[in-house]
């Protein structure tokens, strides 16, 4: 999106608002689309300035969120102050962050939840998964493959972290807290995809070698999640992704469960219980920003939710699906997802809501006349986002039900 003060804002926000409403879900954190760098920069009109964009001249710890598209986007995402900020923290991330992590020897591992190769039942235990999996439906199966596939691009989202100014692991071994946070973080939600991985294996159900497809475009792909190499922003993103995470996982366990297969839905549980505890970590993150600049975070919070935040599998393609539909293959599991209740925009304004009573938005006070701004755009937009999800609701139920053919489930068909 473009910056606020444009002249054009209000319909931009429009159609995005009534895009992200039609196709906001969260298999793993799904929300809104994102354009994908096009190799060049955008040209912006001059301007003195703006609520989130500031020139070079702009004094040391004024507000240097950048948007995308911006001319300053090249640019470091976070001025002296901020970085200063970020970099006083290391206790913080010591003492606060290390503890949520759990012991690797002591913590679950996927063998614990699948059939044990050493015992002389194996085969009977494997089909065991294939019987539980028998009854569960095409529309979940596509769902829990796109879980599944979110989570094996971690690679990508380890690379993210390690773009964020003050926090990165500068030479792949940092001793810093924040370094060693991102490598445990990512070696916990390692075992998240290498779980479902095998189980969606073993049911039989799902065709492994275009969802292997998928899984490897997606991480040659990679994704914009618009944080800008700043942590102010890229705390806000991960704070709202592993709640996301974590609603999308526990609905996929209901579903599991519902359709007899109990084992399948504790796999889920425990991963939504896992993103539970990331999700935390992140949120206490922005928390303790606020007590130091809460201008800053303010400023951050309402950028990420003016940009929406962005699906970590935007990007993810099988090689086939958009050649055949002329659709991009997010888009037709994105509708399913939604469709299914496994998530809808309804969610993403609960996790707003959630946000905003946690960060304490409504109660702060003293904030510069820029931030108070961003501090009333965030106020109004859950209610915002129900309308508009209200009308992308209404708006479904008057079009004709279409159906279409998903690679991953052997090219059956599902209500989109």
């Amino acid at each position: 999106l473009k910056d606020p003060g444009l002249p054009t804002t209000r319909a931009l926000h429009r159609v995005a608002a009534e895009s992200m409403a039609s196709t906001c879900i969260a298999a793993g954190g799904v929300f809104a689309v994102a354009r994908p760098n096009q190799g060049k920069a955008a040209k912006a009109p001059k301007r003195a300035g703006s609520k989130l964009w500031m020139p070079k001249s702009a004094a040391v710890d004024s507000p240097r969120i950048i948007v995308e598209g911006d001319k300053e986007s090249k640019m470091a995402g976070l001025t002296q102050l901020r970085k200063e900020v970020i970099m006083d923290m290391e206790d913080f991330a010591e003492n606060e962050l290390m503890g949520l992590l759990k012991d690797p020897n002591k913590n679950w591992q996927p063998q614990d939840f699948l059939p044990d190769p050493e015992s002389p039942d194996f085969l009977d235990e494997v089909a065991a998964v294939q019987k539980r999996g028998a009854s569960l439906p095409d529309d979940h199966l596509v769902v829990l493959v796109g879980d599944m596939i979110t989570e094996e691009a971690l690679p990508t989202y380890m690379n993210m972290l390690n773009t964020l100014e003050g926090t990165k692991d500068k030479t792949g071994a940092d001793g810093t807290a924040w370094a060693r946070w991102t490598r445990k973080w990512t070696a916990e939600e390692n075992r998240h995809g290498d779980l479902m991985n095998k189980y969606m294996w073993m049911t039989g159900k799902v065709s492994m070698k275009p969802i292997e497809t998928t899984i490897q475009n997606l991480i040659g792909s990679g994704m914009n999640p618009k944080t800008e190499n700043n942590p102010y922003l890229g705390f806000v993103y991960t704070s709202f992704q592993e709640r996301a995470t974590k609603i999308s996982h526990g609905n996929t366990a209901r579903f599991a469960i519902e359709h007899g297969d109990e084992v399948l839905g504790k796999i889920c549980g425990t991963i939504a219980a896992d993103e539970g505890r990331h999700e935390i970590a992140y949120q206490r993150i922005i928390e303790e920003v606020m007590k130091r600049d809460k201008d800053g975070a303010v400023l951050a919070f309402a950028d990420m939710m003016k940009k929406q935040i962005v699906m970590p599998a935007h990007l993810m393609d099988d090689g086939e699906h958009k050649a055949r539909t002329g659709r991009d293959l997010f888009a037709d599991f994105a509708s399913v997802a939604d469709r299914t209740g496994t998530y809808t925009a309804y969610d993403y304004a609960s996790i707003m809501d959630h946000l905003i009573k946690r960060w304490k938005i409504a109660d702060l006070d003293g904030l510069s006349g820029e931030a108070a701004e961003a501090q009333e755009y965030l106020m109004k937009q859950p209610a915002r986002i129900r309308r508009l999800a209200d009308f992308a609701a209404a708006k479904a139920k008057k079009k004709e039900a279409q159906e279409e053919a998903f690679s991953w489930i052997f090219g059956r068909k599902v209500s989109i």
